[in-house]
């Protein structure tokens, strides 16, 4: 088996299901499309990951949603629902089951990290050969990609959702006696600000699901634009 298992970790878009701070900024049903937008970058991700993939929705009711999920790759995704919990708790429980089922270098990421290019992973790889944890730090403080080699430590005190995760999340790998590499940085997605920083994120980007994302994007910000004219 690969050793490299790409865990994408993932809610079901809805209207009124995530992005709510959006969703406070634009309705319910413009933080749902661009949930989806966003999920489909993530997924085009996944299809060119060079190694076994793992989505893993938010509950088992989401299961056979996420089998639908259209992915164009050779090679198999499994579907591991998460479990209840905090974010940490349920990280833990899908670490130590995808261990069980012997895989060893695991590669944790949301849907909401546009930016992410093929370098960042290559390199979140090529971290792992020599660290215990390989991270890719968010420009907010957060972290858009979290890889490990050992199991994680108990993470369900982290502060999730804030600008401290990631040096809190490295603290915590240390104090258990893993090395940790920093590599790169990345921006996520949860605010109106964010969304305006896509366009000029993506403005070069080639890939497909990316330049539908833009295009989402250009367009609400322009209805923003003429309605406070």
């Amino acid at each position: 088996m690969n050793k490299n298992t790409l865990v994408l970790v993932c809610k079901r878009p809805a209207p009124g299901t995530g992005k709510q701070r959006l969703a406070a900024k634009l309705g319910q049903e413009k933080a749902f499309l661009i949930a989806d937008a966003l999920l489909a970058c993530a997924l085009e991700d996944a299809a060119e990951w060079p190694g076994p993939v793992v989505i893993a929705p938010a509950g088992a009711a989401d299961a056979d949603w996420a089998r639908s999920l259209p992915i164009s790759r050779s090679m198999a995704v499994a579907v591991l629902p998460q479990e209840t919990g905090n974010l940490g708790q349920r990280l833990n429980a899908l670490d130590r089951t995808l261990r069980m089922q012997g895989m060893q270098h695991l590669f944790f990421i949301g849907s909401d990290a546009p930016g992410l290019l093929a370098s960042d992973y290559a390199a979140a790889r090529d971290a792992l050969q020599h660290a215990d944890v390989a991270l890719i730090p968010a420009a907010d403080g957060g972290v858009v990609l979290m890889a490990n080699r050992k199991p994680w430590p108990d993470m369900s005190a982290l502060p999730w959702s804030s600008n401290r995760l990631e040096e809190a999340l490295t603290g915590l790998c240390r104090r258990a006696g893993h090395s940790v590499s920093a590599v790169g940085h990345g921006c996520d997605v949860d605010e109106w600000r964010d969304v305006v920083k896509l366009v000029a994120l993506l403005q070069r980007d080639p890939r497909p699901a990316r330049r539908a994302l833009l295009q989402m994007v250009s367009r609400i910000l322009s209805e923003a634009d003429t309605h406070n004219a």
